[in-house]
């Protein structure tokens, strides 16, 4: 088992950090025939929900289960599994290119299919719980595969199961396949105000599940920094979730606040928009900034630390704080 190796190629931010040991993993048999000795481990996928705060003492098992099929049909839906180890934007437009719609807001977003339902990944007006149907894990503390249904996986805004229960940090579960259940009665997604608008500058009045793919990729390519070029790790805060009062008092004193009422009552800041009005967009603090085509995205503009990503992203909270009385929670995973 290779030993000390570099993690800095395996997270989208580009932080150093070392593993003291570390398995690709290709295959489900390969988790079970890891020994019980082994017991501090943690479980990457594509890296682009990390944050490494320096080296890490553990067995990092990096997922590249590959393979995707059509598991089953019926009259109502497609049932699509993928290992866990597939790049989840290759795998939509894979399921796009098979005449199976359903994902298509979920288009460009990185990372691997594995990882999808740990974060309940959103955008657009979709979170990938809607069309989650089960995935299957090894099960390191019982030394078995075991299956999540989607009423099993408790999945919340940017939250599941697998968060509430800290075995994404501790490494007791590994996600080795994933099944969404794509219905056949696709309805377009179409909700958010800027997919309306690239489909209207499109002259599309009556998208395809492509059109839209299409027009999503095209928004997070001009908004969102491409991580091979400028290191980041995606929105790096999530939107905050406040009361319908404090909603109400806030939007009497910055009337183009964004916000979206919830069922609970309560209503959905865009985390963005409160970042960029503190005064973060394009603003750096030493080697780590908040993009300046998007204040939402946090970015290693060369050579930073997990300390000075730390470092800003309190200071950021700090101000949205003060300006707001929001607090903001990171997305990242820290390790």
């Amino acid at each position: 088992m290779p030993r000390n190796i570099d993690l800095t190629p395996f997270n989208t931010l580009a932080l150093p950090g070392r593993a003291a040991r570390y398995e690709r993993i290709t295959s489900p048999a390969q988790l079970a025939a890891i020994t019980t000795t082994e017991t501090k481990r943690f479980i990457l996928g594509g890296g682009s929900n990390l944050v490494l705060t320096g080296d890490v003492d553990r067995l990092v098992l990096h997922m590249a289960i590959p393979g995707k099929r059509l598991q089953k049909e019926d009259n109502e839906a497609w049932y699509i599994e993928a290992g866990a180890g597939e790049n989840w934007h290759d795998f939509v437009q894979w399921t796009l290119a098979q005449g199976w719609p359903g994902l298509e807001n979920l288009s460009l977003i990185p990372g691997t299919v594995g990882a999808a339902p740990i974060q309940n990944i959103g955008a657009y007006g979709l979170e990938v719980g809607e069309h989650f149907h089960s995935l299957q894990a090894w099960d390191f503390e019982h030394r078995e595969f075991v299956s999540f249904d989607r009423g099993s996986c408790r999945f919340g805004y940017r939250d599941s199961l697998f968060k509430q229960q800290g075995w994404h940090l501790d490494g007791r579960l590994a996600i080795t396949a994933v099944v969404f259940r794509l219905p056949k009665a696709w309805v377009a997604n179409t909700r958010y105000a800027d997919v309306a608008q690239e489909l209207a500058a499109r002259a599309i009045a009556t998208p395809t599940a492509c059109d839209i793919a299409a027009a999503i990729i095209a928004i997070r390519r001009r908004k969102l920094p491409d991580p091979a070029v400028t290191p980041n790790a995606g929105s790096f805060f999530h939107n905050p979730v406040v009361s319908a009062e404090l909603a109400a008092v806030l939007a009497g004193h910055y009337p183009a606040l964004p916000r979206y009422p919830q069922p609970d009552g309560r209503v959905k800041l865009a985390a963005g928009w409160l970042i960029e009005q503190a005064g973060w967009k394009g603003k750096a603090l030493g080697p780590v900034g908040m993009y300046d085509r998007q204040a939402l995205v946090l970015v290693n503009r060369g050579g930073a630390s997990g300390a000075d990503v730390l470092r800003t992203m309190a200071a950021v909270q700090a101000d949205v704080r003060e300006k707001f009385a929001v607090d903001l929670s990171p997305e990242p995973i820290f390790l």
